[in-house]
């Protein structure tokens, strides 16, 4: 559902890479609408997807009305367990995450989270134990830039050197609450982590990702409950500045300030600022404009400028590599 950012799944065209049964997947914990973008991504892949379980069976029962192919399994361990499975998707609540990440990966799986994939440094720490001891992958579902193909292809004209060097990326990442969809565990601080933890982890992803740094310094950043009362532990509004190892700089802005009158979720923007150029993602639709798709992809460099439109027009990467 454009609309509805918790529930939106991307779907692309399928691209298998692997036959069917050759890379079997399951589903744990459907607390959050983003494991219906992880699992539609990996099918089109090629992927199959065997087993779901989650102690409520409402959420199982909407599950397989997506994705008949797979089977309820009767408890977390039957699928951590099952010898098919090379690979668990998740979407638990948010500081929840790590330890199911842990016990996938001690159970042998590989392990695909949502983002934001834990909520505390001591969970990083335990995180990257974990995949040192057990030899095995803890990958995060960054959707607003793994399965945006504008914000692919934006990655792969930096890649061509359209815009010389990336010196700076600005982020804004708005969305929209819909307050009384959100589940209660959204509205406590401890369990979702923060707006900075949770949409803010997307923006500093892409931040390092276009500019080819490794690790970054949060040099300013602030929070605020604006205009919710009635949730005080909900961060409607934050805020950083950022500096990467490599000096390149990053400004981001996320917020649940959506406006009703907008025909989608949020109107996701990046702004990537080059030696020789720039550009600009609009990411899920082009406001005051007749298009009905998002990935509009804004380049100005020394040939001129140039407007795409790569809507379905893009292999999601990530998901078949």
């Amino acid at each position: 559902m454009k609309a509805d950012g918790m529930n939106y799944a991307p779907q692309g065209k399928p691209n298998p890479v692997v036959k069917d049964g050759e890379f079997v997947i399951s589903a744990l914990a459907l607390d959050h609408g983003h494991i219906y973008g992880i699992c539609n991504g990996l099918v089109e892949a090629g992927a199959t997807l065997k087993l779901v379980y989650d102690p409520d069976p409402r959420k199982v029962e909407q599950f397989l009305k997506a994705f008949p192919q797979a089977t309820a399994a009767n408890s977390k361990e039957v699928v951590l367990r099952d010898k098919e499975t090379r690979m668990i998707c998740s979407a638990a609540v948010t500081n929840l995450r790590c330890p199911l990440g842990i016990e996938v990966m001690e159970a042998g799986k590989d392990y695909f989270t949502d983002k934001a994939p834990l909520t505390s440094m001591e969970q990083l720490a335990q995180a990257k134990d974990a995949v040192k001891r057990t030899g095995k992958k803890y990958m995060v579902y960054y959707s607003e830039r793994l399965h945006v193909e504008g914000a692919i292809f934006a990655g792969q004209l930096i890649d061509q050197g359209a815009i010389g060097k990336v010196l700076q990326v600005i982020g804004l990442g708005p969305h929209r609450l819909n307050a009384p969809a959100r589940p209660d565990w959204f509205f406590r601080k401890e369990q979702y982590g923060g707006i900075l933890c949770d949409i803010g982890s997307h923006q500093i992803e892409q931040f390092l990702y276009y500019t080819g740094a490794k690790d970054a310094t949060v040099t300013n950043s602030q929070i605020a409950n604006y205009a919710h009362p009635e949730y005080p532990e909900l961060d409607d509004f934050g805020d950083a500045m950022l500096v990467a190892d490599n000096g390149c700089t990053n400004y981001f802005r996320v917020d649940w300030f959506t406006p009703s009158g907008l025909r989608s979720w949020g109107d996701g923007r990046t702004l990537i600022l080059g030696t020789e150029g720039y550009i600009e993602i609009r990411k899920y639709l082009d406001i005051c404009s007749d298009s009905t798709t998002g990935d509009h992809v804004l380049l100005v460099n020394g040939s001129g400028e140039q407007r795409f439109n790569v809507n379905g027009q893009v292999v999601i990467p990530f998901l078949v590599s």
